[in-house]
């Protein structure tokens, strides 16, 4: 084969398939906090679809079980703690400041 074609060939990589995120037998659901826990950032934010591997119709599930999860408190909306740590310092030393006569 010549050296000029030899560069347009595709590599012969071996790929491992990855293994799919969720299973057959996993339930779906706002309850199954240690399966929703996977597809939630540190910071409380829903991974997206291509970072978690999901199908789309996975990911629609998965989105709705986290929204049912934050509105029945089972779940925080944000995961930041220092953050909301400081702006209640702030608004305490700024905000309850009075006027002296």
């Amino acid at each position: 084969m010549d050296k000029s074609k030899r560069l347009f060939l595709k590599s012969k990589r071996s790929f491992r398939k990855r293994l799919p995120p969720i299973q057959s037998g996993d339930r779906i659901d706002y309850k199954n906090m240690s399966l929703i826990s996977r597809f939630i950032s540190e910071q409380g934010k829903i991974l997206s679809r291509r970072v978690n591997r999901l199908t789309l119709k996975q990911q629609r599930l998965i989105t709705i079980a986290i929204k049912q999860a934050r509105i029945l408190s089972s779940l925080p909306f944000l995961n930041n703690e220092k953050q909301f740590e400081k702006n209640e310092s702030i608004a305490r030393t700024t905000g309850l400041r009075t006027k002296n006569k």
